[in-house]
């Protein structure tokens, strides 16, 4: 009887888990919110490009987001 009940749980679990990434995704109604340019990653792409120009000028490197080391060659 123990068996039987903790198989049934088990199985429980197991349904409960398989099914709760069923509703992963974009609906279809929602991809219009999502293309809007303040959900996009880089909301500004004018005001990061001069940013990074300043901090290229400053720090006399290359990139600033990404790149590993710095302008001395230092990696």
């Amino acid at each position: 009887m123990a068996k039987k009940i903790s198989l049934l749980l088990l199985a429980t679990v197991l349904v409960s888990t398989v099914s709760g990434c069923s509703s992963l995704g974009v609906k279809p109604w929602e991809r219009d919110l999502l293309a809007k340019p303040s959900m996009q990653l880089n909301s500004a792409p004018l005001d990061s490009a001069i940013d990074d120009h300043i901090y290229f000028s400053k720090e006399a490197s290359s990139g600033g987001r990404g790149f590993g080391g710095g302008g001395c060659g230092c990696n």
